[in-house]
């Protein structure tokens, strides 16, 4: 629906009462516009936006007509007539694309000096004997499935395994003796 008004009139015909009863819920719902008119603004609809909703305007509405309502319903009914379902926050999450900007991360020179310490690499539990490959597949077995998953980040990825060879290749560095 294309207006607060237009889910408040929905509300009336299912519940009774009056748009006025309703329509700071709907315009609660659909105040994400100011921020992107486009599609995107929807992804504060979810079954935890719902909730948030209770917990905003009360669990309960009372309507001019005096009867009680459980502002979920509200909720629930604003975010089926937009989606057709409720997702989860989740859903929305695995919906959004990552920009590079948004999973950078600062850099790190990688030198003899690298940090031994790194607690990503300590996880692993790898001895400094562990051959590249053996470091390769524990770090990819380290990230989450998720992670694994999503395409977009494999620039991430790709220097999250970098990161623990570097920091393996230093620890088999330190504990080698000095040859001479």
């Amino acid at each position: 629906m294309a207006h607060p008004y237009h889910h408040a009139l929905s509300s009336v015909k299912k519940w009774g009462g009056t748009v006025d009863d309703f329509i700071a819920v709907h315009a609660w719902f659909d105040h994400s516009k100011e921020i992107t008119a486009d599609f995107r603004h929807r992804a504060l609809r979810h079954a935890e936006g719902i909730f948030m909703a209770e917990t905003i305007f009360g669990q309960t509405l009372t309507l001019s007509t005096g009867r009680i309502i459980p502002t979920r319903w509200v909720g629930e009914q604003h975010v089926k007539e937009d989606l057709g379902f409720i997702p989860s926050f989740a859903d929305w999450v695995k919906a959004i694309r990552p920009e590079p900007w948004s999973i950078r991360i600062s850099p790190r020179p990688w030198s003899k000096s690298v940090d031994m310490t790194d607690p990503a690499y300590l996880r692993l539990g790898l001895p400094p004997t562990a051959s590249p490959q053996t470091v390769l597949r524990a770090a990819v077995r380290a990230l989450h499935s998720d992670t694994r998953a999503v395409r977009s980040f494999r620039t991430a990825r790709k220097r999250f395994y970098r990161q623990m060879l570097c920091a393996h290749a230093a620890r088999q560095a330190a504990d080698d003796p000095p040859s001479g």
